[in-house]
């Protein structure tokens, strides 16, 4: 064979082998990609997949019990909340009304929540700042 024709090959078998990787790549990478679901997105799952739970805490329903934080969470809209048991760090942040975010799946009617999964939104981050005017 033709040294340049093999070169030719080598390198179309080599940018060939490139493109399906990145494409495997960027599948992957977007085909998991998901969104947070809101407590009642959960609810009408009855598949006992594991989600992402994004909502807010239930003024007045977090209880500790051990090493376990029983507490609600609310669609922002406040329509549904769903019961959390969760287990492992509680960031220092986390009380009634903060936003939180869980990884867990459903359980008997309450969502369980992975160990160490909770995230609580700081809400500086989201609400609007003075404009510093006096009246």
């Amino acid at each position: 064979m033709d040294p340049a024709r093999k070169r030719r090959v080598r390198l179309v078998v080599a940018l060939t082998a490139a493109v399906l990787l990145a494409g495997a790549l960027v599948w992957a990478s977007f085909g998991e990609a998901e969104g947070a679901a809101s407590p009642s997105r959960v609810l009408r799952d009855r598949s006992g997949r594991p989600y992402q739970m994004t909502g807010k805490v239930v003024t007045g329903s977090i209880r500790h019990e051990g090493e376990k934080v029983l507490f609600r969470v609310r669609d922002r809209n406040g329509t549904a909340s769903v019961p959390v048991l969760y287990s492992g760090v509680v960031p220092d942040p986390f009380r009634d009304g903060r936003e939180v975010i869980v990884s867990g799946h459903m359980s008997r009617g309450v969502f369980v929540g992975q160990r160490d999964s909770l995230v609580t939104k700081c809400p500086s981050k989201f609400q609007s700042k003075p404009s510093g005017k006096t009246i």
